[in-house]
């Protein structure tokens, strides 16, 4: 099968537009919503909970670290999931823009079970495990060495769940997301960045290798929906984990670059 060779843009000098210091402003505000709609509608929000189904049990209490959780709404969505099925989650939620951090905030009105906390993923420390740390459409934004910090953080941070999700770079990625910010997420802000991801993103094989130089061992990786792929770690004992491990959604494979 030919497969488009593409070499990953990264230039550490040019962050993306959310990723640049700035103060609270309707074009911040409404990249942040945009994600949020990108991610309902292709496929983060789903993905996640196809893990917490694998992974979380009804009457239990959970740790949570969400690294740069951006709009928040993967800890939201792990709270709405979380309280229909009896089960407790504490969710630390970090961030390094405080601007981006005001408006995660205002949109967790009533989310007691999250803290938002602002910080750096490559320096936050914290002296409790959790339970499951969570990295989503994030990797790109940094240099390979530091993608493998961050997965070699999110390990050690984590005394049983690991889960990063990200894109996928591949010809199939750029040119849906140029397609659908060109017909529906037109904004300036959303539009530049949801492309310089694109370019950003790694491919599958460079994927597997960032886990592989961060020391994780005996991990799960796969593609979904919509150019996605993820990564994630389950430290239980094997006779604890139900059958089927995990079924992937094979729906749309993305051609590895």
């Amino acid at each position: 099968m030919f497969r488009l060779q593409m070499k990953r843009v990264f230039d550490p000098d040019e962050p993306e537009l959310m990723d640049r210091p700035q103060p609270v402003s309707a074009e911040l505000e409404a990249d942040l919503l945009n994600l949020v709609s990108l991610n309902r509608y292709f496929g983060s929000h789903r993905l996640v909970r196809q893990f917490l189904r694998l992974w979380l049990s009804p009457g239990r209490c959970y740790r949570v670290l969400d690294l740069a959780t951006g709009a928040g709404d993967l800890p939201r969505v792990m709270v709405d999931w979380a309280r229909r099925r009896d089960i407790t989650l504490r969710i630390d939620a970090l961030d390094a823009n405080p601007s981006t951090l005001e408006i995660a905030r205002r949109l967790s009105d009533g989310y007691s079970e999250i803290d938002f906390i602002a910080g750096d993923a490559l320096t936050f420390t914290n002296s409790q495990p959790y339970d499951l740390v969570c990295c989503s459409l994030a990797l790109h934004h940094f240099s390979e060495a530091d993608a493998v910090r961050i997965l070699r953080r999110c390990s050690d941070f984590s005394n049983r769940f690991v889960l990063v999700t990200d894109l996928e770079r591949c010809a199939m990625t750029s040119i849906g997301v140029y397609a659908v910010t060109e017909l529906f997420y037109p904004e300036p802000m959303t539009k530049s960045d949801a492309r310089v991801s694109a370019q950003r993103a790694f491919s599958f094989e460079e994927f597997r290798s960032l886990a592989e130089r961060a020391s994780w061992t005996d991990f799960g990786h796969a593609r979904f929906l919509f150019c996605r792929q993820a990564l994630w770690l389950d430290r239980r004992e094997l006779a604890d984990i139900p059958e089927p491990v995990l079924s992937v959604s094979e729906g749309m494979p993305c051609p590895a670059a």
